[in-house]
């Protein structure tokens, strides 16, 4: 069977079908917290009913899909991993996702053109992991401050080469801190974050992984659990819906082109991430604690892949976001379904929240 590579995933998602008829959202509650059904959210998004074996979901239209597992905080679009903030539910017998889930990821990766205030982008900050006395990661081939320094020099080669301004936080071995790196990215308008590391693990782990901002309540992936500062408004948290768009066409990229192992679209509070008003990823390039992926990051032809994606994923997002034409923000802060619209529409991270029982216009 043909299966679409991910690297398609956000071109795909820009050239939408049109979206016919209203629908309606309505919120179900568990534990406190607001879900919508996935029936509701295949409706909305003409995806067709659910097709359910055991807890196993899928919503498909042949070229869009969406898939997941009651239980489960990994969901599928268009067979690249995201891992949600709350894990599937089944509510009075319906598979639901959670309202934050649905604002602050369905709605901005499957119509991306519909992001408000997005800035237009002509300058990509590069932020090569740690430094100097920071070695970061190592393997018996080498550390991840070389390795992410030399992605970044790559990467700045060819993204100058297709016409766009390269700041870079380190251009040599050294240390810079973190708060500084946030500091440098947020001194600059129209431009993109991408923090550039290499993973480590007690375990075998193996694959490449793509982080970005925590939404705001949201417990941090990268710790043990809720704490009081997920409920702390970071300046990044003001880019959301932007950043999980950068995310989708990074991985989307990293994945395809890699051919490594997909562990997914995460969420974590990383002080460069946190700290930084421009929208931002931290890309996890492979683990050096892995012996077969170690070999890889550690050949310059791997690091040129890595460095090629990086310059893919800015040319798609750039693509993705931003409206093609004037569009009209739903007055009732629900998903506008427009059928004079072809082109993907956004809630936004402090406004568009489905409404219980409201009917979209």
């Amino acid at each position: 069977m043909f299966r679409l590579p991910p690297i398609l995933i956000c071109l795909l998602l820009l050239t939408a079908t049109r979206l016919f008829g209203a629908g309606e959202w309505s919120l179900l509650k568990r534990d406190g917290r607001d879900y919508v059904t996935l029936d509701n959210v295949g409706q909305f998004y003409q995806l067709g009913p659910i097709q359910r074996t055991g807890n196993n979901l899928i919503l498909n239209t042949g070229n869009r899909s969406l898939r997941g597992q009651v239980g489960s905080p990994e969901f599928y679009i268009n067979n690249l991993k995201f891992v949600l903030s709350y894990p599937v539910a089944e509510i009075n017998g319906r598979p639901s996702i959670s309202r934050m889930d649905l604002t602050k990821l369905l709605e901005p990766v499957l119509r991306p053109s519909r992001i408000q205030n997005f800035t237009k982008v002509d300058t990509v900050i590069l932020d090569p992991g740690h430094g100097g006395q920071d070695n970061g990661a190592t393997s018996l081939f080498g550390s991840e401050k070389n390795y992410s320094l030399d992605v970044a020099l790559r990467a700045r080669e060819i993204l100058k080469n297709s016409g766009f301004r390269v700041i870079m936080t380190r251009t040599t071995d050294r240390f810079v801190p973190l708060e500084e790196r946030a500091t440098i990215a947020s001194r600059y308008p129209n431009a993109l974050f991408i923090s550039i590391h290499f993973n480590s693990s007690g375990n075998d782990a193996s694959g490449v992984e793509t982080y970005t901002l925590a939404p705001r309540g949201v417990p941090s992936m990268a710790t043990d659990g809720p704490a009081l500062s997920d409920l702390i408004p970071c300046p990044g948290n003001q880019r959301d819906a932007e950043n999980i768009a950068l995310a989708c066409a990074a991985h989307a990229t990293l994945v395809y082109n890699s051919s490594m192992f997909d562990r997914g679209i995460k969420r974590a509070r990383f002080v460069v991430l946190r700290d930084n008003a421009t929208p931002g990823v931290l890309i996890e390039g492979g683990f050096l604690s892995n012996s077969n992926d170690a070999r890889r990051i550690a050949t310059p032809m791997y690091r040129q892949q890595m460095a090629t994606s990086i310059l893919q994923a800015v040319q798609n997002y750039r693509n993705a976001v931003g409206p093609r034409q004037s569009l009209p923000v739903a007055s009732n802060n629900i998903p506008t379904a427009n059928p004079n619209s072809t082109g993907p529409v956004v809630i936004t991270s402090s406004q568009a929240q489905p409404v219980e029982k409201t009917a979209a216009p």
